[in-house]
């Protein structure tokens, strides 16, 4: 059998992993040393964030267990529940932007996966809208991205990314460019929906606040290239709410985040 360490010195056996990267390292045809050596190793139906200073390799490793870049060097494990699988199947990938197809309404955005697979129309339909009912948006599905606020475009592409009903969920900073708010709600509701669905999440993030709110563990990556800084495990009373936002141990964890962080950063602020 296999075995993984994540950076607390825990062993897990591949059988009880979503994720596994031994000794991942990417580098550039210009040269540019962009992430590794990289170990990780992911739970099933964990929720981890990956946070570290821009250019550190926190989409450059998504999108390497996503299977759309290849490593220049080491393995890359994806399990599914059924047994090992080649990296990007049974995989949803949340974008910093939504990207969704002006000229169509959310339903039809949401089923654009499913369209590709070949999926029957009545039957993708029927996935779209529950998919899009999972993130609130049942009586938007007729609607244009144009009459959609940011918050809800994102919803549609989280739908969209649910539709396929992946094991593992990969969440490249998608809530960014939202007011403080939207983000706010956007984060309980992905909270909601993590507990609901049991999905493996990998969440990249430049917000220790969010960082921490959101996740079971906190990775920290160094500066480029990019490795595992620490690895802050959060241990809170769950389900967490906004006692949680608001109490001294929340307080506490984003200061051992943020003591983690700073190396990486040259007198840049780490929130």
């Amino acid at each position: 059998m296999i075995e993984s360490k994540i950076s607390t010195g825990v062993e897990a056996s591949l059988t009880a992993l979503a994720a596994s990267l031994r000794g991942v390292t990417k580098a550039y045809d210009n040269g540019v040393m962009a992430l590794g050596p990289l170990d990780l190793a992911v739970r099933k139906g964990e929720f981890i964030s990956l946070l570290g200073p821009s250019g550190c390799g926190k989409s450059t490793a998504l999108r390497i267990i996503a299977g759309l870049t290849a490593p220049s060097s080491g393995t890359v494990r994806v399990s599914r529940h059924e047994g090992e699988v080649q990296p990007g199947h049974g995989i949803g990938f949340v974008f910093q932007e939504p990207t969704l197809m002006p000229w169509t309404s959310a339903r039809e955005n949401v089923r654009l996966p499913l369209k590709l697979a070949g999926v029957p129309k009545a039957e993708a339909r029927a996935r779209a809208d529950e998919a899009l009912a999972s993130v609130g948006l049942a009586d938007f599905a007729d609607a244009f991205p144009r009459e959609l606020s940011g918050g809800m475009k994102m919803r549609v592409s989280l739908a969209r990314a649910l539709v396929t009903d992946p094991d593992i969920l990969l969440m490249d900073e998608p809530f960014a460019a939202l007011d403080e708010i939207t983000r706010f709600r956007l984060n309980n509701d992905l909270l909601a929906l993590w507990r609901g669905l049991g999905k493996t999440i990998i969440f990249v993030t430049h917000s220790v606040f969010e960082s921490v709110y959101l996740s079971q563990r906190v990775v920290v990556m160094t500066a480029r290239p990019g490795r595992i800084q620490a690895d802050v495990r959060i241990e809170t009373v769950e389900p967490r709410g906004e006692e949680f936002r608001t109490s001294v141990a929340y307080a506490d964890y984003c200061r051992r985040v943020s003591a983690a962080l700073a190396p990486s950063y040259s007198g840049q602020s780490v929130l």
